[in-house]
């Protein structure tokens, strides 16, 4: 049960998932830490995202099957690897952390196709899927709104 309970307390985001209210932006939140912090060196970054991903499909998978529940609310993991990816290959500036942000919530709840499906596979890949493709729609999102000069 130890690593049950490792897999929760990394699923969850230190807890950030055990919000009472709307969990998924406290992980998204989450997220803007490394985001912030690992901006000026991007093979760290892009090292960072991707290992929080493949944790998240770990970590994921085992919290699912520890509470028989499909894609648990109190996992965040993802929201928080989907941040992390809405601002690869961005300079951050506060207007870009908080567009990015709204936008990254945006189209995770709304799951435009194909977010919708990848939420079906199986463990830790549906927690993990929907969620990356989120964060790929707001981060080309971010890069067209710089290239028509709408973000500074």
């Amino acid at each position: 049960m130890r690593a049950g309970r490792w897999a929760l307390w990394i699923a969850t985001c230190c807890g950030a998932g055990l919000c009472p209210v709307a969990p998924g932006t406290a992980g998204a939140a989450v997220g803007l830490i490394p985001a912030w912090l690992l901006a000026p060196w991007p093979a760290l970054y892009a090292a960072a995202a991707g290992a929080l991903f493949f944790i998240g499909i770990a970590a994921g998978t085992a919290v699912e099957r520890a509470l028989g529940e499909k894609d648990p609310p109190s996992v965040v993991i993802d929201e928080a690897a989907s941040v992390m990816l809405t601002f690869a290959f961005l300079p951050l500036t506060w207007g870009t952390l908080a567009v990015g942000f709204v936008l990254n919530r945006l189209f995770d709840i709304l799951k435009p196709f194909p977010a919708g499906r990848l939420q079906d596979l199986p463990g830790g890949w549906g927690i993990m899927m929907d969620d990356l493709c989120a964060g790929i729609y707001a981060n080309l999102a971010l890069h067209l709104a710089r290239a028509f000069g709408w973000l500074g």
